[in-house]
């Protein structure tokens, strides 16, 4: 069945700007996914040059309240407006997915009946810690609880919203504009013009930050340098601005009757883009203080895809883009004037240009959207298991819905589900399942009549964590009730597992293969009922792009208890910086104060207090050690990371190694107890110094590159997501069968 997407923007469609191109592009790609869209429209439509080419689309309805009589008056629709008429549109038949892009109006819909199923574009959040403050914070968090998922235009702005309000992480998933070249419409072929001026173009809205006064000037100032110029300027958006009052006069007259400049008003979309493949050059060229926006301009990916070069600001965003030596970046007039005169007489510089703003483009086409939204599409819905459908008891006959429409229920009792919670969400999100939570107050509180409720109700009940919760169901659970019982190493060598009728449990799940086996020997337990389910990777989450000199940077996550062993990781650090002193080690991690149940173990105070005094005081590890707050940030932090070090005593699984693999990071493990049943024997040394040495081998032969893709590779197929959650899937309809091994290999 195609989803039903509803797609709003508060943004007005008869104007012509990138947040006008983004609800198109939006639309597009979305019915080019496989869904059914239905775009609500802001204003009345006063011109079809955006509107007509959607309302030609299949599977797409362009909805006008004001048309239809859903708002009076001819204004567009304010947010409070705009909540209703969504809200309205949606109770007739509920959409699978609203997509939505505004924040005011995400954060009014956040209290609404479309909460849980909003797809939120963020453009409009503060892009700096400075313009972040704890009333914006707070909204974003509310957006992101009541968002699906939250879309982010670029790497950049997902990292920095992760860092500032951790309930953005796991739920961001990057969405950059789309870039759809009309039908017929070919790119530019060819060099700089011979024999006439040199066509500079922009298309757009009219403001003093874009600099489109100042573009006004550049023909008669070419002219002086000896360079034959005119400028071509498409839009008829001109900005009021309360800062500088006369602007809207002084740009219109500019536009009228400058030497040069060609204004050719506002133009349907496909129309703007045929001017520009008929330029030579595209301005995005803007005021010093948008630098640090962290969104990508759709300006230079349809210029880019039309062959057409562009003249913009050098950021760190366009430096990884185009290059740090892309000819066409400028800061100042002074630059835009040397970057037009040095390719008007070098034929060479164009044509770098060019290749490297088409090269640029190509991956933001229609097709590679609708592409990436059909993965998050995958990922939402997932498609419904013939074994659980199988397993899935019939609909009460008598008036009741047909069996195959009743779900597999399932009820989830725990007192913390930290380790569950992605899972949770996966379950959750299944149409063939419905889930209900056994909240248990405290390990040993909980609402007997709450759970007396799930016992009635559910087919498969989960403990997470084999502790009361599993004595109680296991004791209380109805005849022919599966009951599946997850165990981790916290309640392995306490009392419940030796008082846990294992008569009553379907199945135990351990993370690892050596735990599993330490499980069996202490409770003597059935072999056929213990089996191994390894944690989850987010290999979509973490799949970024590693940041410059990521090889030379290590990465520990969490550094406590002492048995981490951080001491190990400084004697491999101070190895390899005794060679190069590009090795840092990134530690991401609460202090051990921090953990009262620990900072109060004299044993464990005097391991850190030596730790840290070492840090102060080696020379080798000054500079080198760098310690970042704890938070659910890993995707962004690890972007920087090259290498992922686990020299733990004693780990059940550490889920940090297959983290950094999946983020492209090369693990490197020492041998704890179990560590062969989880990892390629490939990552795993004999101590400090085989670390260091197998480190700066990688770097220094040339196989970091090589080894990071393989390791993400593996991690993928043994450990990722979508994996796991087959497995946990095919275990709760009771077609998993038992398991003791698993390792990536």
């Amino acid at each position: 069945m195609r989803p039903r997407a509803l797609v709003y923007g508060d943004v007005d469609l008869n104007l012509i700007d990138g947040s006008a191109i983004w609800a198109q592009g939006m639309v597009q790609t979305a019915a080019l996914a496989g869904c059914d869209v239905t775009l609500v429209l802001k204003a009345p439509v006063l011109t079809g040059r955006l509107v007509d080419p959607l309302r030609a689309l299949p599977g797409v309805t362009v909805l006008s309240p004001h048309a239809e009589g859903l708002v009076r008056g001819k204004e567009p629709m304010a947010t409070r407006q705009a909540a209703k008429v969504l809200a309205r549109v949606d109770g007739e038949r509920p959409f699978d997915l609203v997509v939505v892009r505004g924040m005011m109006l995400a954060a009014r819909l956040a209290s609404s009946p479309l909460a849980g199923r909003l797809w939120t574009y963020l453009t409009d959040v503060p892009q700096s810690a400075a313009a972040f403050g704890n009333e914006a914070k707070g909204q974003l968090r509310r957006i992101a609880d009541a968002s699906r998922v939250l879309l982010c235009q670029t790497e950049e702005l997902r990292g920095f919203l992760e860092s500032a309000v951790p309930a953005t992480a796991g739920k961001s998933v990057l969405f950059p504009p789309v870039v759809a070249l009309p039908e017929g419409l070919s790119p530019r072929e060819g060099g700089l013009p011979v024999g006439r001026a040199m066509k500079l173009v922009y298309t757009g809205k009219f403001a003093p930050r874009w600099n489109t006064y100042e573009m006004t000037r550049l023909p008669r100032l070419l002219a002086q340098r000896g360079v034959d110029a005119e400028v071509h300027m498409v839009g008829d958006k001109i900005h009021d601005d309360p800062a500088d009052p006369g602007f809207a006069a002084r740009m219109r007259q500019a536009l009228e009757s400058s030497e040069g400049v060609i204004w050719h008003g506002g133009h349907p979309r496909a129309e703007a883009m045929r001017l520009t493949a008929a330029g030579d050059v595209g301005l995005s060229w803007r005021n010093a203080g948008l630098d640090a926006s962290l969104e990508l301009s759709t300006k230079l990916l349809e210029c880019g895809a039309l062959g057409v070069p562009v003249v913009l600001n050098r950021t760190p965003m366009h430096e990884r883009l185009l290059g740090a030596d892309y000819p066409l970046f400028s800061a100042t007039e002074d630059d835009v004037l040397d970057a037009l005169t040095l390719i008007g007489k070098n034929p060479d510089m164009y044509t770098l240009a060019v290749e490297r703003c088409r090269a640029a483009a190509e991956g933001f086409t229609l097709e590679a959207a609708a592409g990436r939204l059909r993965r998050y599409l995958a990922q939402t819905f997932p498609e419904p298991s013939p074994a659980v459908l199988a397993a899935t008891p019939p609909a009460p006959p008598g008036g009741g819905p047909e069996q195959g429409e009743r779900k597999l229920r399932v009820a989830v009792a725990s007192h913390d589900l930290k380790f569950f919670s992605r899972l949770l969400d996966y379950l959750r999100s299944r149409p063939d399942m419905e889930v209900r939570v056994d909240h248990w107050a405290a390990l040993k509180v909980h609402n007997p009549d709450r759970s007396r409720e799930m016992i009635e109700w559910a087919d498969v009940i989960v403990c997470e964590w084999c502790g009361p919760n599993a004595l109680w169901y296991a004791e209380h659970k109805r005849p022919g009730q599966r009951l599946v019982v997850r165990l981790h190493r916290f309640e392995l060598y306490a009392s419940w597992p030796r008082d846990l009728d294992i008569g009553a449990v379907d199945q135990v799940v351990c993370v690892s293969p050596h735990y599993a086996e330490l499980t069996r020997e202490a409770t003597g337990w059935p072999l056929h009922k213990i089996t191994v389910i390894p944690n989850w990777v987010d290999d979509h989450q973490l799949d970024r792009p590693k940041l410059a000199g990521a090889e030379h940077h290590l990465g520990m996550i969490g550094i406590a208890p002492s048995r981490k062993r951080l001491d190990l990781a400084l004697d491999a650090l101070e190895i390899l910086r005794r060679e190069d002193p590009r090795y840092t080690l990134f530690i991401k991690s609460k202090l051990p104060w921090e953990y009262w149940w620990i900072w109060q173990k004299p044993e464990e105070r005097a391991h850190y207090e030596q730790v840290f005094k070492r840090i102060r005081r080696s020379p080798a590890l000054a500079g080198g050690v760098v310690f970042d707050s704890y938070g659910r940030d890993v995707a962004a932090w690890l972007r920087r990371i090259g290498f992922v070090l686990s020299t733990s005593d004693d780990e059940s699984f550490h889920l940090s190694p297959a983290e950094g693999m999946a983020s492209g990071a090369v693990p490197v493990l020492l041998g704890w107890p179990g560590a062969d049943t989880i990892y390629d024997t490939r990552w795993i040394q004999r101590d400090a110094t085989a670390i260091a040495e197998s480190i700066a081998a990688t770097v220094r032969e040339g196989r970091w590159e090589s080894e990071r893709a393989f390791a993400r590779e593996q991690v993928r197929a043994a450990y990722g997501l979508d994996k796991v959650c087959r497995q946990w899937t095919d275990l709760l309809a009771g077609a998993l069968e038992p398991t003791q091994t698993m390792r990536v290999a």
